[in-house]
């Protein structure tokens, strides 16, 4: 089956199961939505209404980002909640398995990272009320299940990815990998959490942040995970080469006061600071990996060693003076 006929197919079962809430709307055809990191994700009209589509690929089988009945299960869990998200309007289980969400405007920019124009007081605004939404999200209830990520797990979860890029590509990593592994944290209670939470994954709408969207990795496991993530893209000095000052941007302590809203601050959250910049170092080399062997042409990607080289040294330079 060629690939237009398989997203003719798929858009053949989605406006059939839509049209029992839009009786004798007309609907366009799915398009494919930009940004997507998982699956296929298209948009698609209803009249007037717009909807987000994410689709298992035809012939994948549907585990990790790709299982897209698990991503529609944490984001109906989360429905009514203090996290906002968008709404789920239909599930179909039927291989290749797909839901369909509401398409929620907005913009989602990182603000050390991308391009844009932003007013910096906005940036700050946004940043502040994202803490805050992960304090929501954290203290949220849930019966969802899964294996617990506790802090030994996310540390192999990534280990493997580090140890996949080529040993050049990657000065020190083995070292700092090594060195987490000898000082992995006890558990703390587990949560609820995102995997990738940072401002680049929220749709904003002004000041107010509208949606979380990109729930490809969550699970229930130790809040540190994401709190240390979300503040290693406060500051641009996290990232060597590649970041860009965004004067008056909430400092990592505001970040934490807000998040933590009385809270003492968690124990080891050093360690979780350099599994942070050693996961971003993994990633980054993951990608030039891809890159280099024509998987993924980017010809930004030939910037990223001197950035993974010095993230590594960053990680291993915590792991020496605070732990």
């Amino acid at each position: 089956m060629s690939t237009t006929t398989q997203v003719t197919e798929l858009g053949r079962r989605v406006r059939e199961r839509l049209a029992e809430r839009h009786p004798g709307a007309l609907f366009g055809d799915l398009r494919t939505l930009p940004g997507g990191h998982s699956g296929l994700t298209y948009s698609l009209t209803a009249g007037e209404v717009s909807y987000v589509v994410k689709a298992v690929p035809p012939g994948e089988r549907p585990v990790g980002r790709n299982d897209m009945l698990r991503q529609a299960r944490v984001l109906g869990a989360l429905a009514g909640s203090a996290v906002p998200v968008p709404g789920v309007v239909a599930v179909d289980e039927d291989e290749p398995a797909w839901f369909a969400m509401e398409f929620v405007t907005g913009e989602a920019i990182e603000p050390v990272l991308d391009e844009h124009r932003l007013d910096p007081g906005l940036c700050r605004t946004r940043m502040l009320a994202l803490a805050r939404v992960l304090r929501d999200l954290h203290r949220t209830p849930t019966t969802l299940t899964s294996e617990p990520l506790d802090p030994a797990r996310e540390l192999e979860r990534w280990s493997r990815t580090m140890r996949a890029v080529p040993t050049a590509l990657r000065p020190g990593g083995e070292d700092v990998v090594n060195a987490l592994g000898a000082r992995v944290p006890d558990n703390t209670p587990a949560a609820l959490t995102h995997g990738d939470f940072r401002l680049g994954n929220v749709l904003c709408q002004g000041e107010r942040p509208a949606a979380v969207v990109d729930w490809e990795i969550w699970a229930y496991g130790d809040p540190r995970i994401d709190l240390a993530w979300f503040l290693l893209f406060a500051d641009h000095r996290n990232f060597p080469r590649l970041g860009h000052a965004v004067p008056g941007l909430p400092t990592e302590e505001d970040l934490l006061t807000a998040y933590l809203d009385g809270r003492p601050e968690p124990p080891d959250l050093d360690w979780f600071r350099a599994l942070a910049r050693a996961k971003m170092a993994a990633i980054m080399g993951h990608n030039l990996r891809r890159h280099r062997e024509g998987r993924h042409h980017d010809p930004d990607q030939e910037r990223l060693p001197p950035t993974i080289a010095e993230m590594i040294r960053s990680a291993r330079d915590i792991l020496a003076r605070r732990l």
